[in-house]
């Protein structure tokens, strides 16, 4: 059939009226497949686990579950008049639980990772964070007995010790006889204390002026140990500062470069635990995050990694009731994390459960839970 023919009116009027017809079949068949799905979903009791972490989940003692995670659930189960029971769980058996069909929904504060994408689904994100490190600020007095009684600094005070006993020696064996500049003193132990002295200023200050000794021995020397000294002193300095940073532990973390030489915590199978053992960090692991801050408190550890929005919110309500007085969290920030709620693969809850997600963080109510939960307004 020509072109034209096919072009012209009567045929572009059927082909538009066949093309509305497959549209109308397409959005029926979807409108269907959807309410047949909050059908089923509305006739069954989900099974849904969850682990405390305020405050997105909160529970009581008499088994009340609050915080913003439940809150926008609620929300959700609301709307799709959804059935629901609730089963505390630590968060690894939680994910195996969903992979495994035992549970349908994981619901607390989860971030979504690749690592759980590969056995799981997650809705789409309803909080953005990141890790955060928290530490124990020290006392003055903490501090300073730190740096008095670090070993490394008393090792290095012994090595210039002896060793400016040691330059003294020499140096006065040399000149005590014939040098009444540098040994001025009358009685032998005056000079023994002259004699200490000149080393100490030898090996801290420099090599002393060629023309100040009167032996050739002990101006050659004093040539050989200029170079000596000048190297002495370097490495004194660097060792010295490192000696001091360590000192201050709580002033010197500035990212988890510096978690090395500190004692560090992380919740077990969290993506904190996960970071530090992906960047060869050795930690300890702590089944909750309470757990972890009273570990921190008490001295058991140096330095914690998690969540920031749940470090500060756990920290600053602690210290509203007086305890933990001096945990802060480091300003310093990494590693985004977005939570979710964990579906399993190929979830037939996911759409409409994300529509209602979406819908939700766009209200007032949400807007609102956030200011008063994180001040973040």
């Amino acid at each position: 059939m020509p072109i034209n023919s096919l072009l012209s009116a009567p045929y572009l009027a059927r082909y538009c009226w066949l093309l509305s017809i497959i549209a109308m079949w397409v959005l029926i068949a979807s409108y269907s497949a959807n309410t047949h799905a909050e059908a089923n979903i509305s006739n069954k009791t989900l099974r849904v686990g969850t682990y405390s972490c305020p405050p997105f989940v909160m529970i009581d003692n008499e088994n009340n579950y609050q915080g913003l995670s439940f809150l926008l659930w609620n929300n959700i189960a609301t709307n799709l008049n959804l059935n629901y029971s609730v089963q505390v769980l630590p968060l690894k058996d939680l994910l195996d639980g969903v992979a495994n069909g035992s549970l349908d929904i994981g619901l607390s504060c989860i971030s979504i990772t690749p690592e759980r994408e590969e056995i799981l689904d997650f809705s789409h994100s309803f909080y953005e964070t990141n890790l955060a490190i928290a530490v124990k600020q020290k006392s003055h007095w903490q501090t300073f007995s730190s740096i008095i009684f670090n070993k490394k600094l008393l090792q290095i005070l012994a090595i210039i010790l002896i060793t400016a006993a040691t330059v003294g020696g020499i140096y006065y064996l040399l000149e005590h006889r014939v040098n009444r500049k540098l040994y001025s003193m009358k009685s032998p132990l005056a000079r023994l204390v002259e004699g200490f002295i000149l080393g100490l200023l030898f090996i801290t200050k420099g090599p002393f002026n060629y023309y100040e000794f009167k032996t050739l021995t002990g101006r050659v020397l004093t040539v050989l140990l200029a170079v000596v000294t000048t190297l002495f002193i370097a490495s004194i300095t660097a060792v010295l500062a490192s000696s001091f940073t360590l000192g201050l532990i709580n002033s010197d973390i500035k990212s988890p470069n510096d978690l090395d030489n500190v004692l560090t915590g992380a919740k077990q199978s969290s993506t904190a635990s996960n970071f530090l053992t992906n960047h060869s960090i050795s930690h300890k692991t702590y089944p909750t995050v309470a757990a972890m801050l009273v570990a921190l408190n008490n001295g058991e550890i140096n330095a914690l990694v998690d969540d920031d929005a749940i470090l500060r919110y756990q920290i600053k309500k602690a210290k509203s009731q007086g305890d933990y007085q001096r945990l802060q969290v480091l300003p310093y920030q990494f590693e985004k994390q977005n939570y979710g709620i964990v579906l399993a693969e190929n979830s037939p809850y996911d759409e409409i459960i994300n529509r209602e997600l979406l819908q939700f963080r766009k209200s007032n109510q949400w807007k609102k839970a956030l200011t008063e939960y994180f001040k973040i307004k």
